[in-house]
């Protein structure tokens, strides 16, 4: 038996104001809770994401807004600090570390339950937010940015999808 563990992506574009904003998504086989658990596990990123080489905790706190990891992609090793904590629904941290050009980005994970009827399934989309300026050529800049952190988003969705699809195949083999 096959089992499908995501749709292909969508991608959505946006640059409104001083923001370039970049949305990706896609469909996986797992309910909003396991994903949420996944997701919610804050410092074991690396053990899904292809593009995260080691993550880490940098606060006491474990879950929650106020939530500090570290991860390290390549030479790159950015700070992410929890800022919207929503079981099951919404989590969403703001990344520090970033070259000077960029003043703020903020990743945000959404979960949408999908109906239907023979298994459980979420919509995951995951929005990054990326305030380079508002003159030209720092619109620019965002722009590039957002089309590479776009790549990366990709490569974080797969992961998350690939996890559940680990999950299923496991389970269809025992049984």
């Amino acid at each position: 038996m096959h089992s499908r563990s995501h749709k292909s992506s969508s991608t959505r574009s946006v640059l409104a104001d001083d923001m370039a904003t970049v949305v990706k998504s896609t469909s996986v086989l797992a309910s909003p809770d396991e994903v949420w658990a996944v997701l919610s596990d804050f410092a074991a990123i690396s053990e899904w994401a292809s593009n995260v080489d080691h993550s880490c905790l940098l606060s006491d706190q474990t879950e929650g807004v106020g939530t500090v990891r570290r991860i390290q992609t390549g030479r790159t090793t950015v700070v992410e600090t929890v800022t919207r904590w929503e079981p099951g629904v919404a989590l969403s941290y703001a990344l520090t570390g970033l070259p000077t050009v960029i003043r703020s980005l903020t990743n945000t994970w959404t979960l949408e339950p999908l109906s239907d009827a023979t298994t459980a399934s979420t919509r995951v989309a995951l929005t990054t937010e990326i305030d380079a300026g508002s003159r030209p050529p720092q619109k620019g800049i965002a722009k590039a940015i957002g089309r590479k952190l776009g790549q990366a988003s990709d490569e974080m969705l797969v992961g998350i999808a690939e996890q559940f699809k680990a999950q299923r195949d496991a389970q269809e083999a025992d049984a």
